[in-house]
């Protein structure tokens, strides 16, 4: 899946789901595209969900006026080029924190793996007899590394993010992301939507002022739960892409995660099914409704 090539621009790097590339004659914006790509497991999977970069960029640009009053964020403009309109960004160059900012209200995942062996979460103890889906006493700051391509991410405790940035960076950026957690999980709360958790990228600008980049709080980058359907104790239904995590890890995939053979093609089924989850949670969250691309 190699990133077209886009004239007056030069790819310089594709992660997971964001293709960048750096404008001729600039050195200080970059674009970046969201493609419909869909990762999980550490694998990025052959199957591409249709939208789903026009959906993230439309959710991410919502949410950054949501937070805008909190804090500044890294978008300049949203005109880009014809063939990636709706999915792109025109963003401020930053030096990125090197660290995932993670924000944990509810009790699953690798949060409720370690919550199981230790009785904490990245080292913070909780009280005892909390379930899979609980909801926390309050917020926690749970940072990972950024690991590369194909490689997981590690939970790591505070004390590392202060050994990495220093003290001042540290503590601004957990501030920031639990600021941010607590504004989004209010807002999806009033529109039915449980944020479960959410992760936040930060870069800095050459004065040291901290930005809010990347995407935020979209279903790629969080967990968001029907508010009517919550039940502490069992897995909860979802609108982000632990339904494609669910499949893969049923017998019906027939696929060995523990193997180092790659996922298997997503079904046409499951595909239009993740399509449905990602249009939901975005017409849910802001009110408006999601125009399918008319080629």
């Amino acid at each position: 899946m190699s990133a077209p090539p886009l004239p007056g621009y030069r790819h310089i790097y594709s992660g997971k789901i964001r293709d960048l590339y750096r404008p001729e004659g600039s050195d200080d914006r970059l674009l970046v595209v969201a493609s419909d790509r869909i990762s999980a497991y550490d694998h990025v999977l052959d199957t591409p969900i249709p939208d789903k970069g026009r959906i993230l960029t439309a959710m991410s640009l919502w949410w950054f006026e949501q937070l805008a009053d909190l804090m500044p964020n890294h978008v300049v403009s949203t005109d880009v080029p014809a063939a990636v309109t709706g999915r792109a960004v025109l963003v401020e160059r930053l030096e990125m924190v090197p660290v995932e900012c993670i924000a944990r209200g509810y009790l699953t995942g690798s949060g409720l793996a370690e919550y199981r062996e230790r009785g904490s979460v990245c080292g913070i103890p909780l009280p005892d007899g909390l379930q899979d889906g609980s909801r926390l006493p309050e917020p926690l700051f749970t940072p990972t590394t950024k690991a590369a391509m194909g490689e997981h991410d590690e939970s790591v405790d505070f004390a590392y993010v202060v050994d990495v940035v220093g003290a001042e960076l540290a503590e601004r950026v957990r501030t920031l992301t639990l600021e941010a957690y607590a504004r989004g999980e209010a807002i999806a709360r009033e529109r039915g939507i449980i944020l479960a958790d959410t992760k936040f990228e930060f870069g800095v600008r050459p004065d040291g002022s901290v930005v809010l980049a990347d995407e935020v709080l979209t279903p790629d980058s969080s967990r968001f739960w029907p508010r009517d359907q919550w039940q502490p104790g069992r897995a909860q239904p979802s609108f982000d892409k632990q339904f494609v995590r669910d499949w893969l890890a049923s017998p019906e995939s027939g696929w060995d995660r523990s193997s180092d053979e790659p996922p298997p093609p997503l079904p046409d089924g499951i595909v239009e099914r993740t399509r449905r989850r990602y249009v939901e949670a975005y017409e849910r969250l802001t009110g408006d409704t999601f125009a399918q691309q008319v080629s």
